[in-house]
């Protein structure tokens, strides 16, 4: 099916250029303008005036690009805040687990309109850039959480909460001394990160047998787990420097 409007899509993905043919066909009177790496969406964002539809990967899988932990789909959004391009975003997700947290941090986000299963074709996706071109949007499901991960990192003890586990997820702390010293935060406070700040979060997300003691390893063992969205959650939140070199 081809479509017959005039679109400016943003198309933001490592395999932008293999799927470039496809959508100048699909799209072929609209301007799309294809970004495979950080600096190409950011240039194209600054650039150019506001898209009708940006398309991203939620989750970017390129490791050769120096992309696996450095960039995503919240980071596009992000761009586009800085910008003050703010546009109709549709994600594009995998569909497995690794993508629950972004997920229930992109249903806060008011900029995103649609969320399309890559596993469904081509179809499906052209419809959902045509009905968002045209300002409709398309309901999120819903959370198996009550609270998600991303608003338990607000707040003062939610910030440090976020440091901490920055810390161990990208694996630089590995016992309270290193952990203390790359979250920079003192001694005592990384010694409360069972039972103050990453353990009362793990328990109310039932991620842990109630029954077992929360230590240390419990912990890392979460923090490992998680790790794509913790190390965005703080690259996006000034935590940069906790989680190097994916900061």
């Amino acid at each position: 099916m081809t479509a017959t409007m005039d679109y400016r899509i943003l198309v933001a993905s490592p395999l932008g250029k293999v799927v470039e043919p496809a959508f100048a066909a699909l799209f072929p009177r609209s301007t799309i303008a294809i970004a495979v790496d950080r600096e190409a969406v950011r240039r194209n964002i600054m650039d150019n005036v506001r898209f009708d539809v940006v398309l991203t990967d939620l989750v970017w899988n390129r490791p050769e690009l120096a992309l696996e932990l450095s960039f995503d789909g919240l980071d596009v959004l992000r761009l586009m805040h800085e910008a003050d391009r703010v546009a109709p975003v549709i994600l594009a997700a995998q569909g497995h687990s690794l993508e629950r947290e972004h997920l229930e941090e992109a249903r806060r986000r008011t900029e995103v309109a649609a969320v399309y299963e890559k596993s469904t074709g081509l179809e499906p996706l052209c419809a959902a850039i045509r009905a968002v071109a045209h300002g409709r949007r398309e309901p999120l499901a819903g959370s198996n959480h009550p609270r998600p991960l991303c608003e338990l990192f607000e707040g003062r003890r939610g910030a440090t909460a976020a440091r901490l586990a920055g810390a161990i997820a990208s694996g630089r702390a590995v016992d309270l001394t290193s952990l203390a010293e790359v979250a920079g935060v003192g001694a005592n406070t990384a010694s409360k990160v069972t039972n103050h700040y990453l353990g009362p979060i793990i328990r109310e997300r039932a991620e842990h047998d109630p029954e077992q003691p929360m230590t240390l390893p419990v912990v890392a063992r979460w923090c490992g787990l998680h790790m794509r969205y913790i190390v965005s959650w703080c690259r996006r939140h000034g935590n940069g420097d906790v989680v190097q070199p994916y900061g």
